[in-house]
């Protein structure tokens, strides 16, 4: 098959030194990854892997695997640069319930191997078997990367055989694909440590048939529909379109449904597509891309508005108070962009992925790290907590340990742990830097092993400094993002200013390099004022506040409460200061801003004259921040006086 594949350098090549997600990911190993383990422990996860449910015991719900399959995924890449004896042991104990429960075909799901074995199969559409597989193959490979053990991915490589017996074009097989995509990932993951093709071609079989079916021919899932007795007056298109399967991906147009399904199908599409060098299918993936960035994603990488289907209603209905934007969704994104860099080489996705990293996803965990949010709202009013969009199970302005359905905590656990392997990638003799993040790393490319250091304090500081120690002096290109969101760039390289005009969002230095070679970046950080295109009609007429890659908030807990009625003009002069000690004295955002002055109202509720504008300082911190101290109001969104 003719790959397009731009490759990714393992998360095992890059060493974090300092920084903020030197911190995140210190704070991941030391507080979130045993606060989840004990979650998967009392609520009975780890026995379900056993197949020993009791009588009385909470029953398991069909992902319960996919928690223990994130959670496994993210110790795998913790201890890839932190060794854990303890961690790993738990570790090993999981993979060998798993091991020891796995069918002699090849077949393991704790949840049908209990309570519906006759059954498995035959409910692709909401049983999630196939979604839970993936997960586990994600959960394989990366364990064998960091630690060499290969009794995980045995057993995936099994069930993986299994599945390919089970599913395809032949005769006997089940046409039929999976109601939540997540098993294209890990068929892609397992063909890239094993070179098995079956495993690609079987993702690209999955990618394919979604949603294929002819005139006078029942879709799939309305034959399951049909076979489970269900009223068919409500299978309708918004059934289909919920799951991404009311057309073929290559007719598909809008991002629509469910919005981490629709994500991590796209993901797949990429991933195929990088692969296979399928162009159809990367169009496919341009088309829903630029739909979603450019018409349906919140300014923090929020994906998903709506929390009646968990995802995407129109464009640019993009609401801030009730916002959904689950946790899921914006780490869906980061999985999707980063697949989509490795198809074109275009830093446009590297710029959004960074976006979701720096706000939409991280702001899903608290500081301490063992509280998570489900949906990451961008404005709330507690104080109306009788509202139904506050009463909804996902819409805390507190934090919480754990969720009945859990996909968020663990899913956070590993895109976090495995941030060091979205640093850089690789083509022939190009070595691309996507993310700047103070770390050491040795890379090979073509044949010859290149160190990086990295010193910078990004994001709070714009300037970057890069040493280049290759085992030999050798021709070769350093590739430098200069992000979307700076105005203004300036490289060096031993010290003598070189031309920035980037192609496809990256400066191109080509030359001989030699141990000691340093090159410096420089990107202005002034706070800006984003304002949003007026067809979002929620937030016409508002602006957020954002410097460099960073997306602000306001807290009540620093401007007292009414933060609605809050104006800022647009010669506002913004200063930088420093957020308090709980929060981590990272920079924070002051300034001098305009609010209605609630005395010319007289106490009444309406009134036929002009607003008046009194002085009022505001002081604004990172949005991932918000919900650390006691419970108040928080907004992105400032209206412009």
């Amino acid at each position: 098959m003719r790959s397009t594949l731009i490759a990714k350098v393992s998360f095992t090549a890059v060493k974090l030194t300092g920084g903020m997600w030197k911190r995140l990911m210190d704070t991941n190993r030391e507080r979130t990854l045993p606060a989840q383990y004990e979650q998967c422990r009392t609520t009975g996860r780890l026995d379900a892997l056993k197949l020993k449910w009791k009588k009385g015991c909470e029953q398991p719900h069909i992902f319960w695997d996919s928690d223990i399959a994130k959670w496994i995924e993210a110790a795998a890449y913790t201890l890839a640069s932190h060794a854990d004896p303890a961690l790993e042991r738990r570790v090993d104990r999981a993979i060998r319930d798993i091991e020891h429960s796995q069918m002699e075909d090849g077949y393991f799901n704790s949840f049908y191997q209990q309570f519906a074995i006759d059954q498995r199969w035959t409910n692709l559409r909401g049983g999630h078997e196939l979604y839970c597989a993936g997960h586990l193959m994600e959960a394989a490979v990366a364990y064998w990367q960091a630690t060499g053990k290969r009794r995980l991915l045995d057993v995936m490589v099994r069930f993986a055989d299994h599945i390919d017996g089970t599913f395809g074009r032949k005769r006997g097989q089940i046409r039929g694909y999976p109601g939540h995509p997540e098993i294209e990932l890990g068929l892609v993951r397992l063909y890239e440590a094993t070179q098995e093709e079956r495993y690609l071609a079987l993702a690209e079989y999955f990618v394919n048939e979604r949603g294929k079916f002819s005139p006078g021919t029942r879709h799939h899932f309305r034959r399951e529909s049909i076979a489970c007795n269900e009223n068919q007056a409500d299978f309708n298109i918004t059934r289909l379109e919920y799951n991404q399967s009311y057309l073929p991906i290559r007719r598909q147009t809008d991002v629509k449904g469910h919005a981490v399904r629709a994500l991590y199908l796209f993901s797949g599409v990429a991933d195929v597509a990088a692969h296979t060098g399928d162009a159809t299918l990367l169009r496919a993936c341009k088309t829903l891309w630029k739909n979603l960035v450019t018409r349906r994603m919140a300014i923090i990488g929020g994906v998903g508005p709506r929390q009646q289907n968990e995802g995407m209603t129109s464009d640019y209905d993009l609401p801030a108070e009730g916002a959904y934007l689950e946790t899921c969704a914006a780490i869906a994104l980061v999985f999707w962009a980063h697949r989509f860099f490795l198809a074109t080489g275009d830093s446009e996705t590297i710029d959004i992925m960074e976006r979701a990293l720096y706000n939409g996803t991280i702001s899903g965990v608290g500081r301490h790290g063992d509280a998570f949010f489900y949906g990451n709202p961008l404005t709330v009013h507690p104080r109306f907590d009788g509202n139904a969009i506050y009463r909804h199970r996902d819409f805390h302005y507190r934090r919480v340990p754990w969720f009945g359905c859990a996909c968020c905590p663990p899913n956070l656990a590993r895109m976090i742990a495995q941030f060091p392997g979205y640093v850089y990638a690789t083509r022939g003799k190009t070595l691309y830097v996507n993310l700047y993040t103070a770390s050491t790393s040795t890379i090979e490319l073509g044949g010859i092993d290149v160190g990086l250091t990295q010193k910078t304090d990004y994001p709070w500081n714009g300037d970057v400094r890069i040493t280049v120690k290759p085992s030999r002096g050798s021709a070769w290109t350093l590739a430098l993002r200069i992000p979307g969101w700076t105005r203004e760039a300036r490289v060096t390289v031993n010290g003598r200013r070189v031309a920035t005009k980037p192609r496809k969002g990256y400066v191109h230095l080509k030359r001989e390099w030699k141990t000691g070679d340093r090159v410096e970046l420089k990107f202005p950080m002034p706070v800006e004022q984003i304002a949003v295109n007026p067809r979002a009609r929620q937030v016409s007429g508002q602006v957020a506040l954002q410097r460099g890659p960073i997306v602000y908030c306001l807290e009540e807990a620093d401007n007292g409460p009414d933060l609605a009625n809050v104006y800022v003009k647009e010669n506002t002069t913004f200063r930088i200061g420093e957020t308090p000690a709980s929060l981590g004295r990272v920079p924070c955002i002051t300034a001098d801003a305009r609010t209605e002055d609630q005395a010319a109202w007289n106490g009444e509720l309406y009134v036929p004259r002009a607003r008046k504008l009194v002085k009022r300082s505001i002081k604004a911190i990172p949005y991932f921040l918000w919900a650390n101290r006691k419970p108040g109001e928080m907004t992105v969104f400032l209206k412009r006086a």
